[in-house]
């Protein structure tokens, strides 16, 4: 039995902009991180960019990041295990 506590998870709002010129984080907008992604909303194309892509800004494994809500919305809810919000707005917008 492993005695290493979880990482806790810190949930971000992030809103996503698919089909952009190229993958970027624009800033905040409404309480939300504003990311564009370059790969097209359809059968989850989307999805699979954005976890990706914060996993490699964040310097996380990708099994650290999981969508919570918004999984067919421009508007999501992310999970982040290990990282609290304050270093995960310092990697995003540094």
């Amino acid at each position: 039995m492993s005695s290493e506590k979880p990482a806790a998870e810190t949930i971000v709002s992030i809103r996503v902009i698919p089909r952009s010129p190229r993958t970027r984080v624009d800033g905040m907008r409404g309480g939300a991180f504003l990311i564009r992604l370059s790969a097209p909303p359809l059968e989850g194309a989307a999805n699979d960019a954005l976890v990706a892509f914060l996993a490699d800004t964040l310097d996380l494994p990708r099994s650290r990041i999981r969508i919570v809500s918004g999984e067919k919305s421009r508007d999501k809810r992310v999970g982040v295990s290990g990282l609290d919000e304050a270093r995960i707005a310092a990697k995003l917008i540094p």
